[in-house]
């Protein structure tokens, strides 16, 4: 393997590593859910994707052939990650914030958890 392979696997290692100690220490020492939140989606997503980027460069540089498996978990993680935290935010705010602290909802069915349910009919009374 070249020195310039390894440099580059090093690097992405090292960059990828402090990316993830920042977002699993944003994780321990953030206090509210909503603060945690961006510590795990923001800063290990490119943790984790820094190492995968590490994998790809060193089975390129060993056979010469361009993984496709670490490509794919890479774009899987990029894309998963945003819909958690979209997913944790709203159950965040659906438990623990009252109507009165709720945005108002802009169309018949705005925030998903927030519209009033529709009125009853003449069965249901």
């Amino acid at each position: 393997m070249s020195f310039v392979a390894e440099l580059l696997i090093s690097i992405a290692l090292v960059v990828s590593g402090i990316f993830g100690f920042v977002g699993s220490y944003g994780l321990v020492k953030l206090k509210h859910s909503l603060q945690r939140l961006h510590a795990p989606t923001k800063a290990t997503t490119l943790g984790v994707g820094g190492v995968l980027i590490a994998s790809m460069i060193f089975f390129y540089a060993k056979t010469g052939h361009v993984s496709v498996h670490e490509l794919l978990i890479t774009l899987f993680l990029f894309l998963s990650a945003p819909i958690t935290a979209n997913f944790i935010a709203k159950a965040y705010m659906a438990r623990n914030l009252s109507e009165k602290e709720l945005p108002e909802s802009q169309g018949a069915f705005g925030w998903s958890v927030y519209d009033d349910p529709p009125e009853a009919g003449p069965e249901r009374k």
